[in-house]
């Protein structure tokens, strides 16, 4: 196949279904994509019903588009990231990697339009987020889960309400900001530098007030992202952790044990926001963002430095901080319920802690006039009590 039958492919599959987020090309099965949340074939003409291990490595070949630095890491590590222009449709962030010695690629479409906060409807607390003039603010969640749009959303913010100059290590660009009020220069792992960490070093030499790592991966990425938030820079990145807490306990865990007390105390001092995101499915169709957010308060400091107790955990802080804009996923989980954006098994089903879920859930029911119990006609068995006082007497 050569490369002009590849873009009308991976357009058909674009075009063949709404809500398109992802392009599966895996050996043994049809063209596929990931349509709100679902995986589904897509129907070609001629048909595709199951790909083989040629048609596969050819589309690879294709999306590396002969560059020698992807093609010797998908043969020494096994995969590689890249980015891929379709001309007038869609920009993708493309992973390819081998499986049982076959390859497959996967395309997660790149929107072009730039989020904003209120379009997203995200929580108040990420109107605050923009505000601070330095530290460190980490968005965490699955990979898929919308961490880099939340965080786009952010800087869209920040270019239409300050003069500074921002510089973004991404793997891939993914949103492309404009030079509105802010200054940006975004730059591509592969394309510009080689490392995350590289490019954070690099970038400490060039004068930005903000920073966005794509992710922090290793020690040494995380260190740098420690010590630029400790000279002025607000720098903010992401992680691959379930909550707020784990997240904490992620950036720690990278370095040495006797190091503890010290990184304890570095984000103690650094630490703004953390935020866990995940997606559930939403009535109607497509998805719905719930928040697990932690702002740094007294409170929470204390339990940066000391960790989580029995009785003292993160969980129980963020429960009370609403005041702070602080929140749980399970109140992110109801506050979604009672506002009819997702189902009550999906609520349920998603908490973190699903008594205090369900409970929630019979409090709004009741605010409504709804049963909160399936359990009816229940009454006193009488002929059981005359039986049990019958006996008695005698």
């Amino acid at each position: 196949m050569r490369k002009s039958e590849i873009d009308d492919l991976l357009g058909a599959m674009l075009e063949s279904h709404d809500n398109v987020s992802d392009l599966n090309i895996t050996v043994d099965r049809p063209l596929q994509v990931e349509s709100a949340g679902e995986l589904v074939a897509v129907p070609v003409d001629p048909p595709i019903e199951s790909l083989s291990p040629f048609q596969a490595e050819i589309f690879a070949l294709n999306l590396i588009n002969g560059d020698r630095r992807l093609t010797e890491m998908l043969v020494t590590t096994g995969s590689c990231d890249s980015s891929y222009y379709l001309p007038g449709k869609a920009r993708f962030r493309v992973n390819i990697f081998s499986q049982r010695g076959n390859i497959s690629a996967v395309l997660r479409k790149l929107e072009t339009n730039i989020p904003t906060i209120e379009g997203l409807k995200l929580p108040d607390a990420f109107k605050k987020m923009p505000s601070e003039r330095n530290g460190l603010i980490l968005v965490t969640g699955a990979t898929g889960s919308g961490k880099t749009t939340s965080l786009a959303a952010l800087l869209n913010e920040i270019n239409a309400t300050k003069s500074v100059h921002v510089v973004t290590l991404e793997d891939p660009v993914e949103y492309v900001h404009p030079n509105r009020k802010a200054t940006f220069n975004q730059r591509e792992l592969g394309l510009d530098y080689d490392t995350f960490a590289n490019g954070l070093r690099a970038a400490l030499r060039q004068a930005p007030k903000i920073i966005l790592v794509g992710e922090m991966r290793d020690r040494e990425t995380a260190e740098l992202a420690l010590k630029a938030s400790e000279t002025g820079h607000l720098v903010m990145s992401t992680l691959h952790t379930v909550n707020a807490g784990q997240a904490i306990n992620r950036v720690i865990g990278m370095f040495d044990k006797d190091e503890e007390k010290q990184i304890r105390q570095r984000l103690a001092d650094i630490l703004r926001w953390i935020v866990g995101q995940r997606l559930v499915p939403k009535v109607g169709g497509g998805r719905w963002a719930v928040h697990d957010i932690l702002a740094n308060t007294i409170r929470s400091n204390e339990l940066i430095l000391q960790g989580e107790q029995e009785g003292k955990t993160f969980y129980d802080i963020q429960e009370v901080g609403e005041p702070f804009g602080m929140m749980t996923f399970d109140q992110s989980l109801l506050h979604a319920y009672e506002y009819g954006l997702v189902t009550e098994d999906t609520a349920v089903n998603y908490a973190t802690r699903k008594a205090v879920v369900q409970r929630g859930i019979d409090t709004i029911k009741q605010k409504r006039g709804e049963k909160t119990t399936d359990v009816e006609g229940l009454k006193l068995d009488s002929e059981y009590n005359r039986s049990v006082f019958g006996a008695r007497k005698k």
